[in-house]
């Protein structure tokens, strides 16, 4: 068995690691780090597992972050009220709406056309890499994208 099994998706996430490292972009390298690793490895029997959960366990790691100071203290429940009734937190209740039901269109359109995926995933890194973006655009593309496609069907 030789040390490193080249193949295009080795040297795609060759190519992320380095797109990652001259964009300062920690998340990308450590993402494509670990799944190379996996790659490489007898790791590689988990990335089915890897594969179906991990997009649960990312939101849940990601709702954990956005909750998190709320039981800091940072955000204080006791003016939470008044908070309502203001026009920037009605109007971004509203967003949050539109956007989760955009996410969940995106994760039915992923389901449905695993061959999108790619594109979005491209899409995603050249927002990160030369726009300074997050790397959770991919379940909002795909719900915009799942928008657009229904105009045309």
């Amino acid at each position: 068995m030789s040390f490193f099994q080249f193949n295009a998706a080795a040297a795609m996430l060759i190519f992320l690691i380095i797109l990652g490292y001259f964009s300062h972009n920690n998340s990308i390298i450590i993402s494509a780090a670990v799944l190379l690793l996996m790659q490489q490895t007898p790791l590689e029997q988990h990335i089915p597992w890897l594969e179906k959960y991990g997009l649960h366990i990312g939101i849940t790691v990601l709702t954990i972050g956005v909750l998190s100071p709320l039981v800091s203290g940072k955000i204080k429940l006791d003016g939470i009220g008044s908070l309502l009734f203001n026009w920037k937190m009605i109007l971004a209740i509203v967003v949050g709406i539109f956007v989760a039901w955009l996410g969940g269109r995106g994760v039915t359109l992923m389901s449905a056309h695993p061959s999108i995926i790619t594109g979005l995933l491209i899409g995603t890194i050249a927002g990160v890499a030369f726009f300074k973006g997050v790397p959770v655009g991919p379940l909002i593309a795909a719900g915009m994208l799942s928008l657009i496609l229904s105009r045309f069907n």
